[in-house]
């Protein structure tokens, strides 16, 4: 009897064991899921693990606690949707012209990003990934440009900058269409209760429904952006916030770190979040007011930095930025050297299999040799930045060299001694200012000038061709 238990129990034992180990070798050699999670405007000091303290994100603190914290983590660009199409594209918004935000026009086939830009969610798909966008599309609304055709199995949200939170309303004049109704895929949707809310439901079933496949999810939440709503319960939350924005805009923040924390927990029911790396990061920094536009601001805070969204001071761009992967990257990571928006796409294919060869054009980095500290030298030589007359590039030094609107001339700053870009040493460092612009000019070469109208010059001019014209009385 006492050898029939022994055996039971080595038996029992064996079984675990072996299943322990089949499950390990299928995890190994299963294709991690992909998810970014994009923010839109949100201030650089607005999440617990970039110091905010007077909004809650527990779920993103979790998140980031669980793997890398990028400490100079770069968005591509200081405003929307070139931000959005570098991260999509791998590449520079500039090498294809892409420079402003283009109006919201359905019959503008010209208007959004170049069809011949190969966004690398189309690469995924190409070797067997299940892609999803969901929330605010921003390259383009004209069929041609509709997530479907552009590399995504599945789309939710809508094509234009951002949108109402609480209701649809088709009797009002489209413009940028923030009243409209939404789409799943190429049919009108609707949406019940808070969008954000929402958008984050609808991620949770996108993982629920391809938990089998590997998949690749674009969660791009329009939120903090204007306009500044959320449900009364979660402003008053916020009651202890004097500044009434910052109270609308913290419920905000609040309600989209919960619907993060929805589609972990869904990882984790069907036990897929080990094998699931997960991007965090907004899109540029939040907007901020100023005595010529005191309204601007959506309460929001860039600190310890200088600027906001719109300039390529670190305000504008260093944004708060994290990786997730458990089955991969050692809990509580810091990385201290500058990455950007563009590593996210070259990181995907390459932990998705893609043949290395074939993605020469995308200009990011794998970023996981440097978090794993396989490679322990600085990702980028130097990262750049374009807008108009305006522009930066940020050595893997800390130097960075700014020529930027709010400035009567060139700076150029040393952020590991100054993060809020407040001594300009460029007299005292003339020569490696020179050598900074020089590479600068070098690296402007490839790029071509804007080939989009702003926005709204666009509804200007169009609204002016359509404008009815009365004929003037002649005098007889």
């Amino acid at each position: 009897m006492k050898n029939s238990k022994k055996f039971s129990v080595i038996y029992l034992l064996l079984l675990v064991v072996t299943f322990q180990s089949f499950s390990q070798n299928k995890l190994k050699n299963q294709k991690p899921n992909i998810i970014i999670f994009m923010a839109d405007d949100m201030g650089y000091a607005d999440t617990g693990f970039t110091g905010a303290t007077d909004i809650l994100t527990p779920n993103l603190d979790k998140l980031a606690e669980s793997g890398v914290v990028f400490e100079q983590g770069y968005a591509n660009h200081s405003f929307c949707a070139p931000s959005r199409a570098a991260l999509l594209s791998g590449k520079y918004p500039y090498r294809f012209g892409f420079e402003t935000n283009p109006a919201y026009d359905p019959a503008n086939p010209l208007m959004g990003i170049d069809s011949t830009v190969k966004l690398f969610p189309k690469r995924l798909q190409e070797v067997g990934y299940k892609t999803g966008v969901i929330g605010k599309w921003h390259l383009g609304a004209s069929e041609k440009h509709h997530p479907n055709n552009r590399g995504f199995d599945y789309f939710y949200g809508f094509l234009g900058g951002g949108h109402d939170y609480f209701k649809i309303d088709t009797t009002k004049p489209v413009w940028e269409a923030y009243l409209q109704g939404l789409i799943r895929n190429k049919k009108t949707a609707n949406f019940e209760g808070y969008l954000t809310t929402a958008l984050s439901n609808d991620a949770a079933n996108f993982v629920e429904e391809n938990k089998e496949n590997p998949f690749f999810l674009f969660v791009s939440y329009n939120a903090p952006h204007m306009p500044l709503q959320a449900p009364a319960e979660d402003i008053e939350r916020y009651s202890h916030i004097k500044n009434k924005k910052r109270r609308v805009y913290a419920a905000m923040v609040d309600v989209m770190d919960r619907g993060i924390g929805t589609v972990v927990s869904t990882l984790k029911k069907n036990n897929i979040y080990e094998n699931t790396l997960i991007f965090f990061l907004s899109d540029n920094g939040g907007p901020q007011s100023s005595k010529k536009s005191p309204t601007k601001g959506n309460g929001s805070s860039n600190k310890p930095f200088r600027g906001g969204k719109g300039n390529f001071y670190d305000g504008g761009v260093h944004v708060p930025f994290m990786a997730s992967w458990p089955a991969k990257f050692k809990s509580g990571s810091r990385y201290k050297f500058p990455v950007n928006s563009l590593d996210i796409g070259r990181t995907a294919v390459a932990v998705a299999g893609v043949e290395a060869n074939s993605v020469n054009d995308m200009e990011g980095v794998n970023l996981i040799p440097f978090v794993t500290g396989k490679d322990i030298k600085a990702p980028h030589d130097a990262i750049y930045w374009r807008g108009g007359s305006n522009w930066s590039v940020l050595a893997s030094d800390g130097m960075k060299h700014v020529k930027d609107k709010d400035s009567k001339k060139p700076e150029l700053f040393y952020l590991p001694n100054d993060v809020s870009e407040s001594e300009n040493i460029i007299d005292k460092k003339s020569k490696r200012a020179k050598e900074l612009q020089a590479k600068w000019i070098e690296w402007n070469k490839k790029n071509i000038n804007g080939n989009m109208m702003g926005y709204k010059a666009y509804h200007k001019l169009r609204e002016e061709f359509f404008k009815e014209s009365v004929p003037k009385n002649k005098k007889n």
